[in-house]
């Protein structure tokens, strides 16, 4: 992941790095049993991320810093790179994360209505999460201090408590990896994220970068119990056509790029992975093509409702990684994220960046808690639903249920604890007689015609009184005129 954006650009439109806007972009997969899961994915709508390292000791964003490009997110603490990077791989000797309850954390995820976990087993350092044997660059080296815990195979830890409490099992996977000789060859400098020699020229090496790559997947997809998602990130890790490198050496930018074929054979791996767990839902991130199973829109919502599936991964805080100086998103602003990601079709991935000690800040409970408790009361306007147009009117968002119930949720404007005494809609209404409720209060509403749409009244006690914070739902039944 990259650095986090201005939250000004939450509801900007969202931008794909490897293939152009529009519907086109997206490949259903081959496999009606991985379709078919994708729609029981959807109807989760709610999941967590986090990102967790080595680098977490520093309070960095993850990774990045290694990386040799001019951006912000790559800045670092020193002049000399070289000893940057010396220190920054010496974190493993100092990396132990006592107070690691991955419990705690899959019991609080369930409270506030998560049903998936992604966890990053492997970020772009080459740092693993997970105890691999096809590098000693790992929590469970004997380097690591944590080694020695009965916990240190923090993946397995993690998925395992996730799915006792009933939440499905992602794992996350950098495709590029800065600590890997085959990636990154130690004799070449390290001008950019991508590989530093010439892979035309050196296919060997490459060769051993794949059947690495391959080894450790395959490690994750065997040894790591039912996985339900690989979410793969360096999407500029893939596969390029010889059309897609001419352009790119026509580019007047080309000299500030590295344009290179890293074909990792991401057909062979698919193969290899369905074979052993044949519903396991793959994503590339922005590559397009069949192994990109839904889109991930990254620290952003998109303007319109998308008619393929996707998630939009957000972070709670500014950043992806631990911060000790981090500011958290409110609940309200959570909630009313979460309420216009499902309303567009999609579903929201929330990170957390767990501290070095191994324990989640205070104010991510808090946080989870809120949403838990507005969840409760909402739950049926979110789950199992799908967007329905227009999607939105005003301060209102709109869903609808698989037996055809829609939901108008309308979200507090601001300085609003309550909702307003009416609540209207100018272009669905209910069938005539119908029995329309606010979630959360037990006496059905007073309700008439407007035009196409209709105006509902709120009682008096329920203004008063409301049965949640930041976002009220009116249930309309089916057969909406």
């Amino acid at each position: 992941m990259k650095s986090p954006v201005p939250s000004i650009l939450l509801f900007a439109p969202v931008l794909w790095a490897a293939a152009p806007a529009g519907e086109a972009q997206y490949v259903p997969d081959p496999s009606p049993v991985v379709r078919k899961k994708l729609e029981r994915w959807r109807d989760l709508k709610f999941g967590l991320l986090m990102h967790w390292g080595t680098y977490s000791q520093w309070g960095i964003v993850e990774s990045w810093s290694l990386c040799s490009e001019d951006k912000p997110w790559c800045r670092r603490s020193m002049e000399n790179y070289c000893e940057y990077k010396k220190r920054y791989e010496a974190l493993i000797k100092t990396f132990d994360p006592v107070r690691f309850d991955p419990g705690k954390w899959a019991r609080a995820a369930k409270e506030a209505g998560m049903k998936y976990v992604i966890f990053t087993t492997k970020h772009h350092d080459g740092f693993c999460m997970f105890d691999t044997k096809l590098t000693d660059y790992k929590v469970t080296s004997k380097e690591c201090p944590f080694h020695e815990d009965p916990r240190a195979d923090i993946a397995k830890e993690i998925f395992d408590a996730f799915r006792k409490e009933g939440l499905w099992a992602g794992a996350y996977f950098s495709k590029p990896d800065w600590h890997c000789p085959y990636y990154w060859w130690p004799y070449f400098a390290t001008p950019d994220r991508n590989p530093n020699y010439d892979i035309s020229r050196y296919p060997g090496r490459w060769e051993k970068f794949v059947r690495f790559t391959h080894g450790q997947i395959m490690e994750l997809v065997t040894r790591y119990g039912p996985l339900d998602i690989l979410w793969l990130d360096g999407g500029w890790v893939r596969k390029r056509t010889g059309e897609e490198i001419r352009r790119a050496i026509a580019s007047p930018n080309y000299r500030f790029q590295r344009i290179q074929n890293q074909d990792i054979r991401m057909g062979e791996l698919v193969k290899k992975i369905r074979a052993v767990q044949p519903d396991l839902i793959v994503v590339d991130r922005s590559v397009r093509g069949p192994y990109q199973n839904y889109l991930t829109p990254e620290n952003r919502i998109p303007k319109k409702a998308l008619p393929y599936p996707w998630e939009s991964c957000i972070t709670m805080g500014e950043g992806w990684s631990y911060n000790p100086k981090d500011k958290y998103k409110s609940v309200r602003k959570l909630v009313h994220m979460l309420v216009e990601i499902v309303s567009k079709g999609g579903n929201l991935l929330l990170n957390i960046g767990p501290g070095p000690d191994g324990r989640w800040p205070r104010a991510a409970y808090e946080r989870l808690a809120g949403i838990g408790a507005w969840l409760k009361v909402n739950g049926e306007a979110i789950y199992g639903t799908r967007a329905v147009p227009p999607y939105a009117e005003g301060p209102i968002r709109l869903t609808r249920g698989k037996d055809g119930s829609l939901y108008l949720v309308y979200l507090a404007q601001p300085g609003e604890e309550s909702p307003p005494g009416e609540i209207s809609l100018s272009c669905l209404g209910p069938p005539e007689g119908s029995r329309v409720v606010l979630l959360g209060y037990d006496e059905p509403l007073e309700w008439e015609p407007r035009g196409k749409g209709f105006a509902v009244k709120i009682p008096e006690r329920a203004v008063k009184a409301p049965p949640c914070k930041y976002a009220w739902t009116i249930k309309v039944p089916p057969g909406p005129r």
